[in-house]
C-alpha cells in the first residue's frame, strides 16, 4: 500500500496598501469626493479633479502591488490630466493590479474634512467606488471626520482623505 500523495499548498499571498492625499478647499471649485459631486461652498484645489477619496484608494492600490504611486502614473506636469476625472485613475490602477494578477479584496478609508457632512453622500460614494473597482460594495468601508475646528482642515482650508486596500493574489500575472 503506497502512502497518500503530498499536497503542497502555498498559503495565498496578501498584501495591503495605504494611500493619503489633501488638497486645498477653494470658492468656485466644485467638490468631488469618491467621483461623486457634493454640493458645497467650497472645492477641492488640483490639477485633475482633485478627488481626495480616490486619490488616496489608488496610492493605496499601486502601493500594495509595489507598483508606484499616483504622480508617477499621471503627473501634474501632464496636460492630459488637467481637470480629468479621477475615476480614470482609479480604474487604471485596479487595471494595473489585475494585470500583475492581483485581486482587490477590501478597501476602507476615511475622508476628513468641516463640511459639509458626508453621511447624506456616503452610500452613494461607496457604489460608486465599489463600480470603478469593479468589486461588492460590502467590501467598501468609508468614514467621514472633521477638523472639530482645529487646523487647516477645521478652519476650511483643506480636506484629507486616508485609505487601505487589501489585495490578493488572484492568479498568475498577465505581464511579465
Amino acid at each position: 500500500m503506497n502512502p497518500p500523495p503530498i499536497v503542497s499548498l502555498e498559503p495565498p499571498e496578501f498584501r495591503t496598501g495605504v494611500g493619503y492625499d489633501a488638497h486645498r478647499l477653494a470658492t468656485g471649485r466644485k467638490l468631488v469626493i469618491g467621483g461623486i459631486e457634493i454640493a458645497a461652498d467650497k472645492g477641492l484645489v488640483g490639477h485633475s479633479d482633485a478627488d481626495i477619496l480616490l486619490h488616496a484608494i489608488t496610492d493605496a492600490m499601486l502601493g500594495a502591488a509595489a507598483q508606484g504611486d499616483i504622480g508617477e502614473l499621471f503627473p501634474n506636469s501632464d496636460p492630459q490630466w488637467q481637470g480629468a476625472d479621477s475615476s480614470i485613475f482609479a480604474r487604471q490602477a485596479a487595471e494595473i493590479l489585475e494585470s500583475y494578477g492581483w485581486r482587490i479584496v477590501n478597501v476602507d478609508a476615511v475622508v476628513v474634512i468641516e463640511r459639509p457632512k458626508l453621511l447624506p453622500y456616503r452610500e452613494v460614494i461607496r457604489e460608486n467606488i465599489a463600480s470603478i473597482l469593479k468589486i461588492r460594495t460590502s467590501a467598501v468601508g468609508l468614514k467621514a471626520k472633521t477638523g472639530e475646528g482645529v487646523g487647516p482642515v477645521g478652519t476650511e482650508q483643506m480636506a484629507e482623505a486616508h485609505a487601505v486596500v487589501l489585495i490578493a493574489r488572484s492568479g498568475q500575472p498577465k505581464l511579465m
